[in-house]
């Protein structure tokens, strides 16, 4: 069952094209009053695809701020900040499609009790860390023992630190987007 109504969806990804528009095109942001759910605090990521193909993607997984908040604020920084992307320019902005995942709470889990396509993963180590959302392992086809190594991978720790005393904790997410840039998903 969806938390989030088709109508905050809709809400959410229209604010998120607002703020990665006002971003590029270095506009003033006007902010609409939102619903009392959407100032729920909430952990998040923006990914934003381009004809496809991952184009960014950046988040919050603690809850340190309202959800609308933390949307506006990852969509622009998904546009302009991800290091392993040049920032998103004006022809880009209106082919973008949005998707968004609201977190749940982290909680600790063991290795075995990982489900693909449930659990988004966030494994750490010393000062690494390094966190895959759970559409991830889908999209990759990868299976329980893949998508902890590539969570590993991507904390810069040796691949298999999950099976020698990294913390492996775990989240949901609802996932929610766009077939089409503007168009929103009914997940």
């Amino acid at each position: 069952m969806n938390e989030y109504s088709p109508d905050e969806r809709k809400e959410l990804l229209a604010l998120a094209h607002k703020a990665l528009r006002a971003r590029i095109f270095g506009q003033k942001l006007e902010v609409p009053e939102v619903s009392a759910r959407l100032r729920e605090f909430r952990g998040a990521f923006t990914t934003l695809h381009l004809r496809g193909k991952l184009r960014g993607c950046l988040g919050y997984v603690m809850a340190n701020q309202p959800l609308f908040q933390t949307v506006l604020e990852t969509a622009a920084a998904a546009a302009t900040e991800d290091p392993r992307f040049s920032p998103v320019n004006e022809v880009e902005a209106g082919e973008l499609q949005i998707e968004i995942s609201v977190l749940s709470p982290m909680f600790p889990i063991r290795a075995e009790d990982v489900e693909i396509g449930k659990h988004g993963l966030m494994i750490s180590q010393f000062s690494r860390r390094g966190l895959l959302l759970p559409q991830v392992a889908k999209q990759w086809n990868l299976d329980r023992e893949s998508f902890l190594a590539q969570a590993c991978a991507k904390a810069g720790l040796p691949m298999d630190a999950w099976k020698y005393g990294a913390t492996i904790e775990a989240f949901t997410a609802e996932v929610f987007g766009e077939t089409a840039p503007g168009e929103s998903l009914a997940q």
